[in-house]
């Protein structure tokens, strides 16, 4: 047998994957394949996500507010009850609002960013470490963003420093979960979901990215698609990246490489 037969780069099927903000668009195309690869997958959603979004049949489907405490409490309680360890979690929770500059920002809505897309990762951490120790191998993958490494365009101030943020929680998580479990983030670029409208689950906004702009920029001439995070994440759950952790993967098309 190769030494490399168990280096899969898709995590095995019947793995437990739990995806927080699975009801968006690249949450919706990572549960799919889950599912046409046999994962035992349950979805961690806002309730108006969950209904807006089914999930598929034979995918759990847990209500979740991440910016709230007892939301994610209650959330990782019901995940217990299924059992106690989970292989792998993909945190895709976080959201962006009007574009405004930090001079004339509301200190609220600075916080509702922070809180919603920061803080969030840190309480679905917090809950999710002590189940994917008990897996032996767990990996937790959170989202950052091209934006939590270079701010091109006004406005993105909380979002990029939450999304910043992202990229040193996930060293920190690397550092305090090893050897039991590895942590790393995804970093997308601009992707053509609901994101660039509001987000799932909240009030349908108009774009607040430049589009035109953003492809002037991008090597491969196209936003991303769900789709195009689909296998990254998945690599990122995977034996094949057992040596990987405390890393930030970009997947953007060479946006601002």
């Amino acid at each position: 047998m190769s030494q490399y037969a168990g280096l899969s780069p898709l995590p095995a099927g019947g793995s437990r994957l739990v995806v927080a903000g699975g009801c968006g668009g690249i949450g919706r195309a990572l549960v799919a394949a889950g599912v046409s690869l046999g994962l035992d997958i349950t979805v961690l959603d806002l309730p108006g996500s969950i209904a807006a979004h089914p999930v598929p049949e034979g995918v759990g489907a847990i209500p979740l507010d991440a910016s709230s405490e007892a939301s994610v409490g209650e959330a990782f309680r019901r995940l217990g009850e299924a059992g106690p360890a989970i292989d792998a979690l993909v945190n895709l929770v976080g959201f962006t609002k009007e574009r405004i500059p930090i001079e004339r920002m509301d200190a609220a809505e600075w916080d509702e960013v922070m809180d919603g897309s920061l803080r969030s990762a840190f309480l679905i951490a917090r809950a999710a470490l002590p189940m994917l120790r008990a897996s032996g191998a767990g990996a937790i993958v959170n989202t950052s963003s091209t934006f939590g490494v270079r701010v091109p365009f006004a406005g993105y101030g909380p979002y990029s420093v939450a999304k910043a943020g992202i990229i040193n929680l996930t060293r920190v998580l690397a550092t305090e979960g090893a050897p039991a479990v590895r942590a790393n983030a995804l970093a997308p670029g601009i992707v053509d979901t609901q994101f660039l409208r509001g987000g799932t689950g909240r009030a349908e906004k108009e774009s607040r990215v430049d589009q035109s702009a953003v492809l002037a920029g991008i090597p491969l001439g196209r936003l991303g698609q769900p789709e195009d995070m689909v296998g990254p994440l998945l690599f990122l759950c995977s034996p094949a990246a057992g040596y990987l952790t405390g890393q930030t993967l970009h997947v953007n098309g060479g946006l601002w490489s």
